[in-house]
């Protein structure tokens, strides 16, 4: 069986005038899954009606910062199929993106997983989606009752800013899945 896939799910919980939090938190997300290997998607995020196609998005955001070799690597990861946008889920995240995990310093007991259970699903074949609350207050309360799971990076409840958990958790679960196939040289390909 081949290894899942992994989605930075980026929420929009900011109002919906598309803002510099949304253009920096975008590039910044689109780099990191171009570091790590990651896909990106978007959930309700005010985008201007006339960029329809997920290349179109990815331009126009990239026409307007540095981040990221001007934008070039968020183009990049467009162009090649790995940026979707979506949006706000009703009743689940869109089960193509694999079973999400909400990315929280608060985790609820009975959904709380390690970066180490998150790296064996994706070992397994198992596609997972990291929610990330993009605004001051995360994700709203119904919305965080959708994940199966919950992951806090941190050792103990931290509360990081966004982009900073973005970063850590992506660096932490790449980390994870690339030290495993070390330890398993016959995983190395797959």
């Amino acid at each position: 069986m081949g290894r899942g896939r992994v989605t930075i799910g980026l929420y929009n919980s900011y109002d919906q005038n598309f803002r510099e939090p949304h253009r920096r938190v975008i590039a910044r997300a689109g780099d990191l899954a171009m570091a790590f290997g990651m896909n990106l998607a978007l959930f309700g995020f005010p985008i201007p009606e006339e960029t329809r196609t997920p290349v179109e998005v990815a331009q126009w955001i990239a026409g307007t910062t540095s981040i990221g070799r001007h934008g070039d690597y968020f183009v990049d990861l467009a162009e090649q199929g790995r940026f979707q946008r979506f949006p706000y889920p009703s009743k689940g995240f869109p089960p193509q993106l694999g079973v999400s995990v909400l990315t929280t310093c608060r985790p609820e007991p009975s959904k709380a997983m390690t970066v180490a259970q998150a790296a064996e699903m994706v070992e397994s074949g198992q596609s997972l989606l990291l929610v990330f609350g993009i605004g001051p207050h995360g994700v709203p309360k119904d919305v965080m009752k959708i994940p199966r799971h919950n992951l806090d990076v941190t050792p103990g409840g931290f509360s990081l800013e966004t982009c900073a958990a973005i970063g850590a958790v992506c660096g932490a679960l790449y980390s994870k899945l690339n030290y495993r196939r070390r330890s398993h040289p016959s995983n190395w390909l797959s």
